[in-house]
């Protein structure tokens, strides 16, 4: 399929004397590329052969040989990295989150860029993971709990409704809009069969709306990054001007990303005929002042949460909680939580999920969450066992396993936690959700 002339003619406009090469870029294969999670350790050299270089803007993003998927990849469905386009990884590179922040991602569905913001606050601080569509906020907390993030709320708001909630509340916030999608058309021929310049007004004005909302929530002398995965100005540059219109409280800040350049007047745009990747726009404001963020009130656990957390640690023994020093358990309906300090309770929201899931409680019995085998040090936990390929490929099916263990169990491959078994007479009954279980293949 080829591509919109009224588009062609625009890029032609925007780039000049550049178009030529840009042109030429479109009809050439895509990068594909990962992210390494630093939360899972030791991916890297177990992917020997299969990465390539270095994303030079993002130090854990690797380009992969051509024709990688990860299939049933035991270190995919461990955490152990994210397949992720390598320009998408530019605008959490710029938002530049720090240990012990509190960062907004606001339009975060399918996950990537929430798990490299996670990543880099290193368990301190806390995520909040927003997206507006419910089957999307699904898929996104899926991909977080896989990544072993264990500080993060997900959400499932309008960005008006978040704003009301949370004004002033965030060190760094990311706007990565919904836009018309020209940087992924070398990639997407759907996306290119939809594009008009009514679908880019359109969406030119749904992410000015966004934008706006996102600025309330940026507390004084933070940050706020706004990225698209489009070309065109009207839904870059003249979204960015007439939010620094309505926000004289907001200016342009200054960045380079290594392998692309400088941006000018606080933005910068990845181009596919000069880089390895696709089409991106990033561009980086912050507002003036230096007030901290509001403190929430310090959550205390019942008496119920207290029991079932003694309850847990002794049904999974070993220092596995030593990390989560501080946290506080909560019961949400019959769910055992663990939140990270500082995290907020979101009454009245539309909340997934925040901080830990630790455990499922179903009358008196209390069983140990996926969620904690993917957040947990496997390190750390007592009693775990390392599978063989065939043994990983059985479990990922959802098969039993001979055991010399008792009770539950932490299923390894290379090190890297899987999920759950219970041990009992000499078999391991298999814990794996049935929703991430395998139909069939090889597990390596």
């Amino acid at each position: 399929m080829g591509y919109p002339d009224e588009y062609l003619c625009d890029m032609q406009a925007l780039l000049g004397k550049g178009f030529g090469a840009f042109r030429a870029a479109l009809q050439e294969g895509g990068h594909a590329a990962l992210r390494l999670n630093p939360l899972r350790s030791g991916a890297e050299a177990l992917l020997h052969g299969i990465c390539t270089d270095v994303v030079p803007w993002e130090p854990r993003g690797r380009y992969v040989r051509e024709g990688f998927r990860p299939g049933a990849d035991p270190l995919y469905l461990a955490g152990g990295y994210y397949m992720q386009e390598a320009s998408a990884m530019a605008p959490a590179r710029v938002l530049d989150p720090r240990p012990g922040e509190r960062v907004l991602d606001l339009c975060a569905a399918p996950g990537g860029k929430s798990g490299q913001l996670a990543a880099a606050l290193e368990g301190k601080g806390f995520l909040v993971a927003n997206e507006p569509d419910s089957r999307r906020a699904r898929a996104l907390a899926g991909n977080l709990e896989r990544l072993g993030v264990a500080n993060a709320a997900v959400l499932n708001q309008l960005p008006e409704r978040l704003a009301r909630a949370f004004p002033d509340a965030f060190d760094a916030v990311l706007v990565d809009a919904p836009c018309s999608g020209e940087g992924m058309f070398r990639r997407d021929p759907e996306t290119r069969a939809q594009w008009s310049k009514a679908n880019v007004l359109g969406c030119a004005r749904r992410q000015k709306a966004i934008l706006l909302e996102a600025a309330r929530m940026v507390r004084p002398g933070g940050r706020l990054v706004y990225s698209t995965c489009t070309f065109n100005a009207l839904e870059n540059e003249e979204n960015v001007e007439a939010l620094l219109r309505a926000r004289p409280d907001f200016a342009p800040a200054p960045f380079s990303l290594p392998g692309v350049g400088d941006a000018r007047d606080g933005c910068l745009r990845l181009w596919p005929h000069e880089i390895r990747g696709e089409g991106h726009f990033v561009a980086l404001l912050r507002r003036s002042g230096g007030a901290p963020a509001p403190v929430f009130p310090r959550l205390s656990p019942d008496g119920e949460a207290r029991h079932a957390w003694g309850q847990l640690l002794s049904m999974v023994p070993g220092d596995w909680p030593r990390p989560f020093g501080g946290w506080t358990p909560r019961f949400a309906g019959d769910t055992l939580w663990l939140l990270p300090p500082g995290m907020p309770e979101f009454k009245g929201l539309l909340c997934l999920g925040a901080g830990l899931r630790l455990a499922a409680r179903s009358g008196r019995i209390l069983r140990p969450h996926h969620a904690l085998a993917m957040a947990a040090d496997p390190a750390r936990v007592r009693d775990r066992m390392e599978l063989d390929p065939v043994q990983c490929a059985l479990y990922l099916r959802g098969g039993t396993l001979p055991t010399p263990c008792r009770g539950w169990t932490l299923v390894t491959r290379h090190g890297l936690a899987l999920g759950w078994g219970k041990g009992a007479e000499g078999i391991l009954k298999n814990h794996l959700p049935k929703g991430l279980r395998i139909g069939s293949g090889n597990a390596l």
